[in-house]
């Protein structure tokens, strides 16, 4: 793919590359997904957590839920996660659903917003799951049109989030890492690298997370994601990851992680956790390890700069 001969899509990507950097309102530390559970403990605990993320479909309706986010985002950021735009569906966006996201993000005021490289909807219909793209020029296109819709409709900048993956397609052309770099730079689009997805990626595909991590953009990274996954074993000795976000962040991902951040700098961190979901303090507990590497990498670039 010869990226000179690429050009960026009009729109909002040119003029909100820079102008709504929204890394402002979140701090480079470590967050919490915040959970229905975490609710009332938040507001009457005050817990000693940077700021957190929810789910943007989960505050769509009434109840007591978007009247809990109107209290706890008094003393906390927010950053809003989004997982049904369906940014890769060649059905096209449902403008009914983009603008509730737009009322939510009216009503929270979020940091961030944010939603993954996949597809889940196709004929009118929800799969209830973050599918896989195939990597292809089509592909491509497809999603820069929907995130440039998506920006344009928000007035401001979504970071899009790599995904975890299990199988691929065999007519894919381009490397997943140089499809969503490539994405960041038609559609002036932000990244939100989930380091567990990429590991989880990697391994079950082969490829180089070295190369992976490389690829992206410094410059394009608004957000990193943490989380556990599991591990099956299959027949003939095959071994599959499974991100099913359910555990603490194994060791392998916490080195890939302190990878990302040698190349990227200081980002704001998530620990997600959505299933069998802890206590607060479980997950206050990895956002502190989070936050100790974040220092790290800060104290090494403030000696490096001071050389």
């Amino acid at each position: 793919m010869s990226a000179a001969a690429l050009t960026p899509l009009p729109g909002i990507a040119a003029a909100t590359r820079d102008a709504y950097d929204a890394c402002g309102a979140i701090p480079p530390r470590a967050g919490v997904g915040l959970r229905f559970r975490h609710h009332r403990e938040a507001l009457e605990t005050h817990p000693a957590v940077a700021w957190f993320e929810v789910h943007t479909e989960n505050y769509m309706g009434g109840g007591a839920a978007p009247d809990y986010l109107d209290r706890i985002r008094c003393d906390y950021p927010l950053s809003l996660h989004g997982v049904g735009l369906s940014l890769g569906s060649a059905d096209g966006l449902d403008a009914a659903h983009l603008a509730r996201i737009a009322a939510v993000i009216k009503r929270v005021e979020p940091g961030l917003v944010s939603e993954h490289l996949s597809w889940s909807a196709i004929g009118g219909s929800y799969l209830g799951d973050l599918l896989p793209l195939p990597m292809t020029e089509e592909a491509l296109g497809i999603v820069c049109r929907h995130v440039d819709e998506v920006q344009t409709t928000l007035g401001r900048r979504i970071l899009v989030e790599n995904p975890s993956t299990y199988l691929r397609f065999a007519h894919s052309t381009i490397p997943e890492w140089e499809f969503l770099a490539e994405l960041a730079r038609r559609s002036g689009c932000g990244i939100l690298c989930d380091v567990n997805n990429l590991y989880v990626s990697a391994c079950n595909h082969g490829w180089d997370a070295a190369t992976y991590l490389e690829t992206l953009p410094p410059a394009a990274i608004g957000e990193i994601h943490l989380a556990g996954h599991s591990v099956r074993h299959l027949d003939g000795g095959q071994i599959l990851r499974i991100d099913d976000h359910g555990s603490r962040v194994s060791t392998e991902v916490w080195a890939l992680y302190r990878d990302a951040l040698a190349h990227f700098g200081p980002v704001p961190t998530l620990i997600e956790w959505d299933t069998d979901v802890p206590p607060i303090e479980t997950l206050m507990e990895e956002a502190a390890l989070a936050d100790t590497a974040l220092e790290t990498i800060r104290h090494e670039s403030a000696v490096t700069f001071a050389r």
